[in-house]
Protein backbone atom coordinates (compact mmCIF):
# COMPACT_ATOMS: atom_id res chain seq x y z
CA UNK A 1 0.00 0.00 0.00
CA UNK A 2 1.41 3.57 -0.90
CA UNK A 3 1.68 6.34 1.13
CA UNK A 4 -1.37 7.65 -0.64
CA UNK A 5 -3.35 4.49 0.02
CA UNK A 6 -3.38 3.06 -3.49
CA UNK A 7 -2.33 -0.62 -3.82
CA UNK A 8 0.98 -1.42 -4.75
CA UNK A 9 1.54 -2.14 -8.39
CA UNK A 10 -1.89 0.07 -9.21
CA UNK A 11 0.09 3.40 -9.34
CA UNK A 12 -0.34 5.29 -12.56
CA UNK A 13 3.06 7.58 -13.29
CA UNK A 14 2.32 11.37 -12.60
CA UNK A 15 4.02 13.72 -14.98
CA UNK A 16 4.16 17.58 -15.29
CA UNK A 17 3.66 19.08 -18.36
CA UNK A 18 2.67 22.63 -17.67
CA UNK A 19 3.55 25.39 -15.48
CA UNK A 20 2.45 28.42 -14.67
CA UNK A 21 4.08 30.98 -12.20
CA UNK A 22 3.11 34.64 -10.95
CA UNK A 23 5.39 35.60 -8.27
CA UNK A 24 7.84 37.96 -6.93
CA UNK A 25 10.69 36.69 -9.44
CA UNK A 26 8.51 37.55 -12.51
CA UNK A 27 5.29 36.59 -14.15
CA UNK A 28 5.78 34.17 -16.23
CA UNK A 29 7.95 30.74 -15.83
CA UNK A 30 11.21 32.50 -18.53
CA UNK A 31 11.13 35.78 -15.90
CA UNK A 32 11.12 32.95 -12.64
CA UNK A 33 13.79 30.93 -14.03
CA UNK A 34 16.27 33.81 -15.07
CA UNK A 35 15.37 35.60 -11.65
CA UNK A 36 16.54 32.29 -9.72
CA UNK A 37 19.72 31.61 -11.57
CA UNK A 38 20.67 35.64 -11.63
CA UNK A 39 19.30 35.64 -7.68
CA UNK A 40 17.39 38.80 -8.61
CA UNK A 41 14.99 39.29 -5.31
CA UNK A 42 11.72 40.32 -5.62
CA UNK A 43 11.97 41.52 -2.29
CA UNK A 44 11.13 45.55 -1.15
CA UNK A 45 9.79 47.89 1.09
CA UNK A 46 5.54 47.37 0.78
CA UNK A 47 3.79 49.48 -2.16
CA UNK A 48 0.11 48.00 -2.14
CA UNK A 49 -0.29 50.11 1.28
CA UNK A 50 1.37 52.06 3.71
CA UNK A 51 3.33 50.02 6.09
CA UNK A 52 5.11 52.75 7.85
CA UNK A 53 2.75 51.78 11.44
CA UNK A 54 3.77 48.01 11.10
CA UNK A 55 6.30 46.38 12.45
CA UNK A 56 6.97 44.24 8.89
CA UNK A 57 7.86 46.49 5.95
CA UNK A 58 9.18 44.22 3.60
CA UNK A 59 7.90 42.00 0.92
CA UNK A 60 7.51 39.78 -2.21
CA UNK A 61 5.23 41.66 -4.68
CA UNK A 62 4.74 40.59 -7.96
CA UNK A 63 6.11 42.78 -10.52
CA UNK A 64 4.58 44.56 -13.39
CA UNK A 65 1.02 42.83 -12.30
CA UNK A 66 -1.82 44.45 -13.91
CA UNK A 67 -5.18 42.39 -13.53
CA UNK A 68 -7.03 44.31 -16.27
CA UNK A 69 -4.50 42.36 -18.41
CA UNK A 70 -4.49 38.50 -16.85
CA UNK A 71 -7.92 38.05 -15.50
CA UNK A 72 -11.37 38.20 -17.39
CA UNK A 73 -13.27 41.40 -16.78
CA UNK A 74 -16.07 39.59 -15.78
CA UNK A 75 -14.12 37.82 -13.21
CA UNK A 76 -12.48 40.79 -11.54
CA UNK A 77 -15.61 42.34 -9.36
CA UNK A 78 -16.09 38.83 -8.41
CA UNK A 79 -12.90 37.36 -7.05
CA UNK A 80 -9.68 38.53 -4.51
CA UNK A 81 -6.28 39.11 -5.83
CA UNK A 82 -5.36 35.39 -5.19
CA UNK A 83 -8.09 33.86 -7.32
CA UNK A 84 -6.55 36.25 -9.72
CA UNK A 85 -2.86 34.89 -9.63
CA UNK A 86 -4.57 31.62 -10.24
CA UNK A 87 -6.59 32.41 -13.00
CA UNK A 88 -3.28 33.48 -14.64
CA UNK A 89 -0.96 30.75 -14.15
CA UNK A 90 -3.57 28.00 -14.87
CA UNK A 91 -3.96 29.99 -18.27
CA UNK A 92 -0.24 30.07 -18.83
CA UNK A 93 0.30 26.20 -17.18
CA UNK A 94 -2.65 24.57 -20.01
CA UNK A 95 -0.92 26.97 -23.00
CA UNK A 96 2.73 25.51 -22.08
CA UNK A 97 1.36 21.89 -21.70
CA UNK A 98 -0.03 22.88 -25.31
CA UNK A 99 -3.41 21.43 -23.82
CA UNK A 100 -6.77 22.52 -24.98
CA UNK A 101 -9.58 21.08 -22.52
CA UNK A 102 -12.33 21.45 -25.07
CA UNK A 103 -10.40 18.38 -26.62
CA UNK A 104 -10.25 16.27 -23.45
CA UNK A 105 -13.08 14.87 -21.62
CA UNK A 106 -14.36 16.94 -18.74
CA UNK A 107 -15.37 14.58 -16.20
CA UNK A 108 -11.44 13.36 -16.38
CA UNK A 109 -9.74 17.09 -15.23
CA UNK A 110 -9.96 17.41 -12.10
CA UNK A 111 -8.58 20.76 -10.04
CA UNK A 112 -7.16 20.84 -6.73
CA UNK A 113 -5.73 24.30 -5.37
CA UNK A 114 -4.39 25.51 -1.83
CA UNK A 115 -4.53 27.90 -0.09
CA UNK A 116 -3.69 29.42 3.19
CA UNK A 117 -5.85 32.74 4.12
CA UNK A 118 -8.22 32.85 1.30
CA UNK A 119 -9.35 36.30 -0.26
CA UNK A 120 -8.06 38.56 2.78
CA UNK A 121 -8.02 41.54 0.56
CA UNK A 122 -11.39 41.20 -0.64
CA UNK A 123 -12.36 40.77 2.73
CA UNK A 124 -10.98 43.59 4.38
CA UNK A 125 -13.22 45.51 1.67
CA UNK A 126 -16.50 44.30 2.36
CA UNK A 127 -15.83 44.48 6.41
CA UNK A 128 -14.77 48.01 6.05
CA UNK A 129 -17.82 48.69 4.24
CA UNK A 130 -19.93 46.66 6.76
CA UNK A 131 -18.19 49.11 9.34
CA UNK A 132 -18.57 51.70 7.90
CA UNK A 133 -21.49 51.73 5.67
CA UNK A 134 -23.84 48.89 6.93
CA UNK A 135 -25.28 45.76 5.82
CA UNK A 136 -26.09 46.58 3.03
CA UNK A 137 -23.29 47.50 1.43
CA UNK A 138 -21.03 44.49 1.52
CA UNK A 139 -21.49 42.85 -1.86
CA UNK A 140 -22.88 39.67 -2.70
CA UNK A 141 -19.69 38.50 -3.71
CA UNK A 142 -17.92 38.58 -0.70
CA UNK A 143 -20.28 34.90 0.12
CA UNK A 144 -17.68 33.33 -2.12
CA UNK A 145 -14.55 35.50 -2.96
CA UNK A 146 -13.11 35.58 0.33
CA UNK A 147 -13.52 31.33 0.55
CA UNK A 148 -10.07 29.34 0.35
CA UNK A 149 -12.11 27.41 -2.06
CA UNK A 150 -12.71 30.33 -4.52
CA UNK A 151 -9.85 29.14 -6.86
CA UNK A 152 -10.56 25.72 -7.61
CA UNK A 153 -14.17 26.59 -8.37
CA UNK A 154 -12.98 29.37 -10.81
CA UNK A 155 -10.66 27.67 -12.46
CA UNK A 156 -12.48 24.78 -12.93
CA UNK A 157 -15.60 26.51 -14.07
CA UNK A 158 -13.73 28.68 -17.18
CA UNK A 159 -11.95 25.38 -18.52
CA UNK A 160 -14.54 23.13 -18.60
CA UNK A 161 -13.36 20.91 -15.80
CA UNK A 162 -16.04 18.87 -14.10
CA UNK A 163 -14.07 16.07 -12.62
CA UNK A 164 -13.35 16.21 -8.57
CA UNK A 165 -12.25 19.19 -7.32
CA UNK A 166 -10.79 20.15 -4.01
CA UNK A 167 -8.70 22.37 -1.83
CA UNK A 168 -6.37 21.91 0.70
CA UNK A 169 -5.53 24.34 3.52
CA UNK A 170 -2.61 23.86 5.43
CA UNK A 171 -0.62 26.95 5.07
CA UNK A 172 2.78 26.38 3.33
CA UNK A 173 2.72 22.66 3.51
CA UNK A 174 -0.94 22.95 1.69
CA UNK A 175 0.69 22.93 -2.16
CA UNK A 176 2.43 20.04 -1.91
CA UNK A 177 -0.41 18.75 -0.60
CA UNK A 178 -2.18 19.17 -3.32
CA UNK A 179 -0.09 18.13 -5.58
CA UNK A 180 0.31 15.05 -3.68
CA UNK A 181 -3.82 14.93 -4.27
CA UNK A 182 -3.62 15.32 -7.47
CA UNK A 183 -1.38 12.40 -8.33
CA UNK A 184 -4.40 10.51 -6.05
CA UNK A 185 -6.64 11.39 -8.56
CA UNK A 186 -5.10 10.50 -11.65
CA UNK A 187 -4.65 6.62 -9.78
CA UNK A 188 -8.60 7.13 -9.35
CA UNK A 189 -9.25 7.84 -13.14
CA UNK A 190 -8.68 11.40 -13.53
CA UNK A 191 -6.79 11.93 -16.82
CA UNK A 192 -5.46 15.33 -16.14
CA UNK A 193 -5.44 17.85 -12.65
CA UNK A 194 -4.69 21.46 -12.62
CA UNK A 195 -2.76 21.65 -9.13
CA UNK A 196 -0.95 24.18 -7.05
CA UNK A 197 -1.40 27.06 -4.87
CA UNK A 198 -1.50 31.02 -4.63
CA UNK A 199 -2.00 33.26 -1.38
CA UNK A 200 -2.25 37.38 -1.98
CA UNK A 201 -2.27 38.63 1.88
CA UNK A 202 -0.64 41.87 1.45
CA UNK A 203 -3.23 44.11 2.90
CA UNK A 204 -3.37 45.64 6.18
CA UNK A 205 -5.86 43.18 7.05
CA UNK A 206 -3.73 40.04 6.17
CA UNK A 207 -0.74 41.06 7.24
CA UNK A 208 -2.04 42.36 10.76
CA UNK A 209 -3.28 38.65 10.77
CA UNK A 210 0.30 37.41 10.50
CA UNK A 211 2.16 38.91 12.81
CA UNK A 212 1.14 37.02 16.00
CA UNK A 213 2.78 34.07 14.22
CA UNK A 214 6.27 35.79 15.77
CA UNK A 215 7.79 34.66 12.83
CA UNK A 216 7.74 37.91 10.39
CA UNK A 217 11.32 39.77 9.78
CA UNK A 218 10.74 43.48 11.39
CA UNK A 219 14.38 44.08 9.47
CA UNK A 220 13.47 47.09 7.05
CA UNK A 221 16.66 46.23 4.85
CA UNK A 222 15.14 44.30 2.13
CA UNK A 223 18.80 42.50 2.00
CA UNK A 224 18.87 41.17 5.61
CA UNK A 225 14.79 40.48 5.42
CA UNK A 226 14.84 36.93 4.94
CA UNK A 227 17.89 34.89 5.99
CA UNK A 228 17.74 31.23 6.51
CA UNK A 229 20.39 28.86 8.31
CA UNK A 230 22.07 31.96 8.68
CA UNK A 231 23.64 33.01 12.11
CA UNK A 232 21.82 36.62 11.42
CA UNK A 233 18.02 34.76 10.79
CA UNK A 234 15.19 36.37 12.45
CA UNK A 235 11.87 35.43 10.90
CA UNK A 236 10.39 35.52 7.28
CA UNK A 237 9.69 37.93 4.55
CA UNK A 238 5.83 37.20 3.83
CA UNK A 239 5.20 37.52 -0.22
CA UNK A 240 2.03 36.97 -2.93
CA UNK A 241 1.27 34.67 -5.78
CA UNK A 242 2.77 30.90 -6.56
CA UNK A 243 2.28 28.48 -9.11
CA UNK A 244 0.18 25.86 -11.01
CA UNK A 245 0.99 23.04 -12.81
CA UNK A 246 -0.90 21.02 -14.89
CA UNK A 247 -0.30 16.89 -13.48
CA UNK A 248 -1.01 14.21 -16.35
CA UNK A 249 -0.50 10.29 -16.32
CA UNK A 250 2.58 9.12 -18.06
CA UNK A 251 0.30 7.85 -20.67
CA UNK A 252 -2.17 10.66 -21.70
CA UNK A 253 1.02 13.00 -21.79
CA UNK A 254 2.37 10.50 -24.53
CA UNK A 255 -1.05 9.62 -26.44
CA UNK A 256 -1.10 13.80 -26.67
CA UNK A 257 2.93 13.76 -28.20
CA UNK A 258 3.24 16.21 -24.37
CA UNK A 259 6.59 16.84 -23.40
CA UNK A 260 7.32 17.32 -19.74
CA UNK A 261 9.48 18.85 -16.99
CA UNK A 262 9.33 15.46 -14.66
CA UNK A 263 7.84 13.16 -12.92
CA UNK A 264 6.25 13.20 -9.28
CA UNK A 265 7.35 10.13 -8.00
CA UNK A 266 6.70 9.98 -3.97
CA UNK A 267 4.56 12.22 -0.93
CA UNK A 268 3.97 11.71 1.97
CA UNK A 269 2.50 14.28 5.20
CA UNK A 270 2.49 14.67 9.16
CA UNK A 271 1.66 16.69 11.90
CA UNK A 272 3.99 17.35 14.54
CA UNK A 273 3.02 16.31 18.45
CA UNK A 274 2.24 19.22 20.49
CA UNK A 275 4.43 21.77 21.75
CA UNK A 276 5.79 19.77 25.48
CA UNK A 277 5.35 16.53 24.01
CA UNK A 278 8.02 13.92 24.25
CA UNK A 279 7.55 12.53 20.58
CA UNK A 280 9.60 13.98 17.99
CA UNK A 281 8.87 16.30 14.72
CA UNK A 282 7.73 14.28 12.05
CA UNK A 283 9.60 15.91 9.22
CA UNK A 284 12.14 13.15 9.22
CA UNK A 285 9.54 10.21 9.05
CA UNK A 286 7.46 12.58 6.03
CA UNK A 287 10.88 12.29 4.36
CA UNK A 288 11.26 8.63 4.82
CA UNK A 289 8.09 7.75 3.66
CA UNK A 290 8.19 10.43 0.71
CA UNK A 291 11.25 8.08 -0.13
CA UNK A 292 9.45 4.83 0.52
CA UNK A 293 6.27 6.16 -1.49
CA UNK A 294 8.42 7.16 -4.63
CA UNK A 295 10.66 3.98 -4.36
CA UNK A 296 14.06 5.81 -4.03
CA UNK A 297 16.97 5.69 -1.45
CA UNK A 298 18.65 8.87 0.00
CA UNK A 299 21.68 8.44 -1.41
CA UNK A 300 19.81 8.71 -5.15
CA UNK A 301 18.35 12.47 -4.18
CA UNK A 302 20.55 15.18 -5.28
CA UNK A 303 19.33 18.16 -4.08
CA UNK A 304 16.54 19.46 -1.37
CA UNK A 305 14.44 22.11 -2.02
CA UNK A 306 14.10 23.62 2.37
CA UNK A 307 10.97 25.01 3.97
CA UNK A 308 13.31 27.81 4.93
CA UNK A 309 11.70 29.69 7.79
CA UNK A 310 14.29 31.55 8.75
CA UNK A 311 13.85 31.54 12.73
CA UNK A 312 16.73 29.72 14.25
CA UNK A 313 14.51 26.92 15.89
CA UNK A 314 12.91 26.42 12.93
CA UNK A 315 15.67 26.18 10.94
CA UNK A 316 17.62 24.04 13.10
CA UNK A 317 14.92 21.94 13.24
CA UNK A 318 14.76 21.09 9.28
CA UNK A 319 18.45 20.71 9.42
CA UNK A 320 18.44 18.02 12.02
CA UNK A 321 15.65 15.83 9.49
CA UNK A 322 17.45 16.70 6.46
CA UNK A 323 20.79 15.11 8.24
CA UNK A 324 19.10 12.39 9.85
CA UNK A 325 17.59 11.18 6.73
CA UNK A 326 20.18 12.33 4.09
CA UNK A 327 23.66 12.14 6.74
CA UNK A 328 25.53 15.30 7.71
CA UNK A 329 26.52 18.00 4.44
CA UNK A 330 25.93 14.73 2.01
CA UNK A 331 22.93 16.47 -0.11
CA UNK A 332 22.72 19.54 -1.60
CA UNK A 333 20.05 21.97 0.25
CA UNK A 334 18.74 25.07 -1.48
CA UNK A 335 16.02 27.62 -0.96
CA UNK A 336 15.65 29.85 -3.56
CA UNK A 337 12.68 31.33 -1.42
CA UNK A 338 14.80 34.00 -0.07
CA UNK A 339 14.22 35.52 -3.32
CA UNK A 340 10.44 35.75 -2.89
CA UNK A 341 9.36 35.69 0.72
CA UNK A 342 7.52 32.85 1.96
CA UNK A 343 4.30 32.88 -0.55
CA UNK A 344 2.01 30.41 2.06
CA UNK A 345 0.66 27.99 0.14
CA UNK A 346 1.60 29.74 -3.56
CA UNK A 347 5.31 29.02 -2.04
CA UNK A 348 5.53 25.26 -2.26
CA UNK A 349 3.97 25.10 -5.56
CA UNK A 350 6.39 27.72 -6.80
CA UNK A 351 9.16 25.18 -5.18
CA UNK A 352 7.65 22.41 -6.95
CA UNK A 353 8.00 24.38 -10.12
CA UNK A 354 11.54 25.37 -9.29
CA UNK A 355 12.68 21.96 -8.98
CA UNK A 356 11.49 20.88 -11.79
CA UNK A 357 13.28 23.76 -13.91
CA UNK A 358 16.26 23.17 -11.65
CA UNK A 359 16.24 19.19 -13.00
CA UNK A 360 15.19 20.12 -16.55
CA UNK A 361 17.93 22.11 -16.80
CA UNK A 362 20.57 20.55 -14.93
CA UNK A 363 21.57 22.97 -12.15
CA UNK A 364 20.73 23.86 -8.85
CA UNK A 365 19.61 26.82 -8.12
CA UNK A 366 21.35 29.06 -5.17
CA UNK A 367 20.13 31.03 -1.77
CA UNK A 368 20.85 34.06 -2.42
CA UNK A 369 21.36 36.03 1.07
CA UNK A 370 22.58 34.00 3.48
CA UNK A 371 25.96 34.58 4.03
CA UNK A 372 27.18 33.64 7.36
CA UNK A 373 25.90 29.89 8.41
CA UNK A 374 24.33 29.42 11.62
CA UNK A 375 26.37 27.32 13.43
CA UNK A 376 26.36 23.71 13.96
CA UNK A 377 23.68 22.74 11.58
CA UNK A 378 25.84 20.89 9.13
CA UNK A 379 23.68 20.99 6.51
CA UNK A 380 25.35 21.38 2.54
CA UNK A 381 23.64 25.18 1.46
CA UNK A 382 24.31 25.88 -1.94
CA UNK A 383 25.10 29.43 -1.88
CA UNK A 384 26.96 32.86 -3.72
CA UNK A 385 26.14 31.26 -6.76
CA UNK A 386 24.07 27.84 -9.06
CA UNK A 387 25.93 25.01 -8.92
CA UNK A 388 25.92 22.84 -12.13
CA UNK A 389 25.79 19.39 -10.88
CA UNK A 390 23.16 17.56 -13.56
CA UNK A 391 20.59 16.99 -10.80
CA UNK A 392 17.95 14.34 -11.33
CA UNK A 393 16.33 13.39 -8.27
CA UNK A 394 14.57 16.51 -6.41
CA UNK A 395 12.95 16.13 -2.43
CA UNK A 396 10.87 19.41 -1.61
CA UNK A 397 10.03 20.04 1.76
CA UNK A 398 7.21 22.59 3.15
CA UNK A 399 5.98 23.07 6.97
CA UNK A 400 3.13 24.81 7.74
CA UNK A 401 2.38 26.92 10.97
CA UNK A 402 0.64 24.74 13.44
CA UNK A 403 2.54 21.39 12.48
CA UNK A 404 1.97 21.19 9.18
CA UNK A 405 4.63 18.74 7.21
CA UNK A 406 5.28 17.34 3.59
CA UNK A 407 7.65 16.05 1.24
CA UNK A 408 7.02 15.42 -2.32
CA UNK A 409 9.74 13.71 -4.54
CA UNK A 410 10.29 14.94 -8.24
CA UNK A 411 12.77 13.47 -10.92
CA UNK A 412 13.70 14.13 -14.36
CA UNK A 413 11.93 11.39 -16.06
CA UNK A 414 13.47 10.61 -19.39
CA UNK A 415 14.81 15.23 -19.19
CA UNK A 416 13.03 17.11 -21.68
CA UNK A 417 14.90 20.66 -21.05
CA UNK A 418 11.74 23.28 -21.00
CA UNK A 419 14.30 26.39 -19.87
CA UNK A 420 15.59 27.59 -23.36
Amino acid sequence: MSALGIPEGRRRPAVVTGLGVVAPTGIGVRQHWESVLAGKSGLGRITRFDPSSYPVKVAGEVPGWETREQVPKGLIARTDRFTHFALAAAEAALADAAVDPEQLPEYEMAVVTASSSGGTEFGQREMEQLYQQGPAWVGAYQSIAWFYAATTGQVSIRHGMRGPCGVICAEQAGGLDALGQSRRLLDTGSRLVLSGGTDASLCPYGLTAQLPTGALSTEDDPTRAYLPFDEAAAGYAPGEGGAILVVETEEGARERGAKHYGRILGYAAGFDPPAGSERPPVLASVIRRALVDAGVGADDVDVVFADAVGTPDLDRAEAAAINEVFGAGRVPVTAPKTLTGRLYAGGAALDVATALLSLSAGVIPHTAGPGRAASGLGIDLVVDRPRHTAPRTAVVLARGHGGFASALVVDAGDRTDHTN
